[in-house]
């Protein structure tokens, strides 16, 4: 099991909550912090809905993370409902105008979700990966 794997399991199971709706009321994700402005980010993009920074341990030269700017409903993808079309659209138009910028000749965007899906932080992010040549299969 790769680390990423394992802190996705670990980073479930500390929730400690089996329902994926109850994650929406767990504590403060560190992505919630980073928006408080009580941790230190390295912005690429930002509106009134969504903040893009530069991942701290990026996986390819280009790594950014696109995260909504409120969490509430949006812990995962898997949870996002109707009411939730507008902002999930927004996400994905700005995912690409970064790609674009900041990868030109192409690029990868990559939402996990779950512990199955490797996913480690429950506030719902959009990796946006570029600046080398993307392997296939992804994982």
């Amino acid at each position: 099991m790769s680390d990423e794997v394992a802190k996705a399991r670990a980073s479930a199971d500390a929730i400690g909550l089996k329902e994926a709706s109850d994650r929406d009321s767990a504590p403060a994700t560190i992505f919630d912090k980073i928006l408080a402005k009580q941790i230190p980010s390295n912005p690429a993009f930002e509106d009134e809905l969504c903040y893009a920074f530069h991942d701290i341990a990026p996986q390819a030269p280009v790594h950014v993370l696109l995260i909504p700017k409120v969490r509430a409903g949006l812990s995962q993808l898997s949870n996002a409902t109707d009411d939730h079309k507008a902002l999930l659209g927004h996400l994905m138009l700005k995912a690409g105008e970064l790609g674009r910028q900041l990868c030109p000749e192409g690029f990868r965007l990559i939402v996990n979700d779950g512990a199955d899906g490797a996913q480690s932080v429950y506030h719902l992010h959009i990796h946006i990966l570029g600046g080398r040549q993307m392997k296939w299969p992804p994982g």
